[in-house]
């Protein structure tokens, strides 16, 4: 499978979310961002929940849908949502069926032990699909501006 690349509509699949199931062609006509990130509860991926949190009603009112996506459980996502109350729901990948669609499972490496995991990755789709901006190994401190900007843009 492609990587997916700027200016590229991006094929439909299908997660399990918070909210219950969700398809890509269900975000036609509205913008997407979509953020990956390796775990529920963890001090970064908490940060980075909570980032795209408070700028949710900017990003609402850009008429763009934000998704968090990792290979944690519905289960495990409803809990980390109702904890820290994100306005916008995760979506469950445990298969890593869109991690590896959008290239994001890599080996990382820590303390010099190498393992599979998920590189913190944001995509942003405009309203038809089409990938319009990526942002790969991703650092939580001002990430959220950044791709909040960039859909104001489109």
């Amino acid at each position: 499978m492609a990587k997916p690349s700027i200016g590229k509509k991006i094929p439909d699949f299908s997660l399990q979310a918070t909210g219950g199931p969700w398809r890509l062609k269900d975000a036609v006509g509205s913008k997407l961002v979509l953020y990956f990130y390796p775990r529920d509860n963890t001090s970064g991926c908490t940060a980075e929940g909570e980032a795209f949190r408070e700028l949710f009603a900017e990003f609402k009112k850009a008429k763009t849908v934000v998704l968090g996506v990792s290979p944690d459980s519905v289960a495990s996502h409803i809990k980390f949502r109702a904890k820290y109350r994100f306005p916008f729901d995760l979506l469950a990948d445990p298969e890593k069926e869109a991690c590896m669609r959008f290239d994001v499972y890599k080996e990382k490496s820590m303390y010099g032990r190498k393992y599979m995991g998920v590189e913190r990755s944001t995509f942003l789709l405009d309203a038809r699909n089409v990938m319009r901006a990526e942002w790969r190994k991703v650092k939580v401190g001002g990430h959220a501006d950044e791709v909040l900007a960039a859909a104001r843009s489109l």
